[in-house]
């Protein structure tokens, strides 16, 4: 899966809210085809931004809970978290240079 880290509910803790700095979570499904479009844009965005972003995947078929605890309507989401806390989220697939001008905005703050 490359350098995004695969979260799912014994893990959501642990790997996003207490994690420190920016984290950026792909809800997806299986099903989803725009989920499947954006995907390797997701990893190529984990590898330009190591070190300064984390990206996590939380499949939504399999981890309801979470799912629903964030109002994830619609996936692909792609919601930002900066040391624990939902700050941002695209919802929808959208293109690599949408999803670098948020990261990018979300860095500089």
């Amino acid at each position: 899966m490359g350098l995004a880290m695969k979260v799912d509910t014994a893990t959501w803790e642990g790997a996003v809210l207490k994690a420190q700095g920016l984290i950026m979570v792909d809800f997806w499904a299986a099903w989803c085809r725009p989920c499947q479009t954006i995907a390797p844009t997701i990893e190529e965005l984990a590898t330009e931004y190591a070190g300064k972003l984390s990206v996590a995947k939380l499949n939504t078929d399999e981890n309801p809970d979470v799912a629903s605890r964030y109002q994830i309507m619609g996936i692909p989401t792609l919601m930002f978290f900066r040391d624990g806390k939902a700050i941002e989220k695209i919802v929808g697939a959208a293109s690599k240079q949408q999803f670098k001008e948020k990261i990018d905005s979300l860095l500089t703050v």
